[in-house]
Order: structure tokens, then sequence, then C-alpha cells
């Protein structure tokens, strides 16, 4: 089935969320707060190993800010933080689990697991010849990834199983007609432009700034529309 490493993957990040969520309420306040910050640098990290990656700079440049005007004419972050706060009120039982918003564990995770050219390939290659190796070593990673993550972010980790299941089944079933764009190039310009997301993200989560990061989101996918005209 065409959709057998979307959903594999996307249960893997749901089961390590809620594992992850389960070690968070057994983790002190103060140790909860120094993990944030360790982990705010290992998603530092991330941001910047995958942001060399692009090889076009007038194409990054100009996708974060089409990018970015489409997202703040949309405040996408704002309608994130909207969603999060709905979800809070069905999930988030005990004051432990609300010290953390719902939407930053969502968001967070959502750009981890979906920003990089594993999750782009393996989709085409479950699409195309119904091989579904990359994505199956994808969920592994992604798993053991959500449930640091969840550790300290909560449920909204685990709400992101979700959005990798959209995200990766839609490139597997359109597969044929995006192959022809999704060029090596294309890839690393929106690897690179996802890295700079990640990068907002850490800087939020060592709370060096307070960006909206969702606002800059629909810069990720840019890259493949500019290619059409560059």
């Amino acid at each position: 089935m065409i959709l057998t490493g979307a959903l594999v993957n996307g249960v893997a990040i749901i089961i390590g969320g809620i594992i992850g969520l389960a070690l968070k309420s057994g983790l002190p306040e103060r140790l909860g707060n120094t993990l944030m910050s360790a982990l705010g640098l290992c998603v530092l990290y991330i941001g910047i190993s995958g942001l060399l990656s692009g090889d076009d700079m007038m194409v990054i440049i100009l996708s974060m800010v089409f990018g970015t005007l489409i997202g703040e004419g949309f405040d996408l972050n704002q309608k994130i933080n909207a969603f999060g706060n709905r979800l809070e009120l069905k999930f988030a039982a005990n004051s432990k689990d609300k010290t953390i918003p719902i939407a930053q564990g969502f968001v967070t995770a959502s750009l981890i697991v979906c920003v990089g050219a594993m999750g782009i390939v393996g989709s085409m290659q479950s699409g195309l010849a119904n091989d579904h190796s990359t994505l199956f070593a994808k969920a592994l990673i992604d798993g053991i990834v959500c449930i640091v993550l969840a550790s300290t972010l909560g449920i909204g980790v685990a709400l992101s199983g979700f959005v990798i299941i959209a995200y990766e089944g839609s490139l597997a079933v359109f597969a044929s007609f995006l192959a022809p764009l999704l060029t090596e190039g294309v890839i690393n310009n929106l690897t690179s432009v996802g890295s700079l997301l990640i990068i907002a993200l850490s800087l939020n989560m060592l709370k060096i700034t307070d960006l909206k990061v969702m606002n800059f989101a629909p810069a990720v996918f840019m890259p493949i529309l500019l290619s059409l005209f560059m």
C-alpha cells in the first residue's frame, strides 16, 4: 500500500510522544526546565547541520520573503495557537502539562520531523516504487526523537504524528506528479529553508527570541514553486 511508510512513521511518532509524555509525569520541574534548554541546543544543532545544504542563495531568500508574506497574511501562528488552546481544554488534565502550551510541542515536533530530504525521498520511493524502507528507518529515528521531545514538550509532540501522515502521504500519492519538480537542488534548498525555521524554533526554546515561527512555515514549499520560474 502506498501509504504504509507514512502511516508507520506517523504511528511511531505518536507512540514515541506517548512514551515521552509518561516520562514527563515523573520529571521534577527544575529538571524539566534544564532538559528544555538542552533540547533547545540540540534543535539548534539540527537546524545548523541542514542549513548549508542549499545551493541557491537567491531561492532561499525569496522563499523566506514570499513564504513569510503568505504566513503573515493568513496569520498561521495565531491559528495554530488557537488550535493548541482548544486541544489544551481536552488533553491538558493536570497543571504540570499546562506549563508548556500544546501548540509549542506540536509546532516544534512537526517541523523537526517534516523538514529534511529523508522524508521527501522516502515518500517518493513509497509512491513510485512501493519501497517503504527509507520511511521505516525514519520512523525509528523520529520515534526516539519524539520520546525526548515529549518528555519536555508534552502531548503536542504526539499530535505531530498526524501531520507527518498527511505530509508524507500526500507526497507519496502525488509522487508521479511531483517527482520531476523535486530535483536534488530543489530538495537541498527546501531543506535549507526548513533548517532556518528549525533554528528559529531553537532560539524560542532557549528563550532568546519570541518569533512567530509558523508565519514563516509556507517558505518551506516556496523552492518547489520558484523552480518553475528560475
